[in-house]
């Protein structure tokens, strides 16, 4: 996979560079701001996945976030992992906006965990949508009403699908046979009311919708 890199922490891009390296990717290249990144893919040759900070100069607040919105307009369908310290939920409602697939959002500490890490670049190069466990969970905890008929590994169940995982992803994390999670994915859209959905992308905003976080996309001007 060829990946284009940016943080302004010169420390985390050098351990991403080698983190990369190591789990067998390509770093076309890595730059420390939003300006740069746009340039960095404009110039080519186009990535398979472009992985960046959220908070980065020139104005370090959202211009991360900001680059990759503008980005995947001049290239529909290019894939964006975005990173930060803090799950905010306006972030993911703006990364979610356009419907298209392909996006991801995690928590910087989650890059430790290679195997949660190499699994959320997996999922958004192929076009899914891997939300942050801890933004996943929130999401669910925070609701009440109809999620109240779930039972306890339904809400493990939910919570997995919101983070993007697959049904393999969800049979792995929980140790359950393939037939068990199709019967707790069917049991849960029963339960909500949402119309089931083959496509991963479509099934995480369906359940992102459901539990009141449907995006609303704004400005994507770098």
């Amino acid at each position: 996979m060829h990946v284009v890199i940016a943080d302004d922490s010169a420390l985390l891009r050098e351990g991403l560079v080698r983190l990369l390296d190591e789990l067998g990717h390509q770093v076309l290249a890595s730059v420390s701001t939003a300006t740069e990144l746009v340039d960095a893919v404009r110039r080519g040759p186009r990535p398979d996945l472009v992985v960046s900070d959220i908070r980065m100069p020139p104005t370090r607040t959202d211009d991360g976030l900001r680059a990759a919105l503008a980005l995947r307009q001049e290239f529909p369908g290019l894939p964006c992992l975005l990173l930060s310290q803090h799950t905010e939920r306006a972030y993911a409602e703006d990364l979610l906006a356009d419907g298209a697939g392909g996006v991801g959002y995690l928590l910087k500490d989650r890059v430790t965990d290679l195997e949660a890490f190499e699994r959320a670049l997996q999922t958004v190069a192929a076009g899914g949508t891997a939300l942050d466990p801890d933004l996943a969970a929130r999401l669910v905890q925070r609701r009440c009403d109809p999620l109240e008929a779930l039972t306890a590994r339904e809400r493990e169940v939910l919570t997995l699908m919101a983070e993007g995982r697959s049904n393999g992803g969800i049979q792995d994390a929980l140790v359950l046979s393939a037939g068990a999670v199709e019967k707790h994915i069917s049991a849960i859209f029963s339960k909500l009311g949402l119309i089931p959905a083959s496509d991963d992308h479509r099934r995480v905003l369906a359940v992102l919708e459901f539990l009141g976080e449907r995006p609303h996309g704004r400005s994507t001007q770098v």
